[in-house]
């Protein structure tokens, strides 16, 4: 797998955590406000969410997670 990153047009990451392989998202990702406090963060396999999915409030805490099931090929 090859790391990904990308960034806010401000220049802040975006994307702290993530992997792509094949071109396809992979593995576990993080996504980051533009402060830098975590905004949401999941796998992913064969380029789809699955499993546990976290969406963290303005102050870092868990606000919500949500389970989603992988889809089978």
């Amino acid at each position: 797998m090859e790391p990904h990153v990308e960034y806010h047009k401000e220049g802040a990451v975006r994307f702290d955590k993530g992997y792509k392989r094949d071109g396809a998202l992979a593995g576990y990702w993080e996504w980051l406000r533009k402060d830098g406090m975590k905004l949401r963060s999941g796998h992913f396999e064969n380029g789809e969410q699955a499993g546990e999915w976290i969406t963290y409030g303005a102050q870092g805490r868990k606000y919500k997670i949500t389970q989603i099931k992988a889809k089978s090929k």
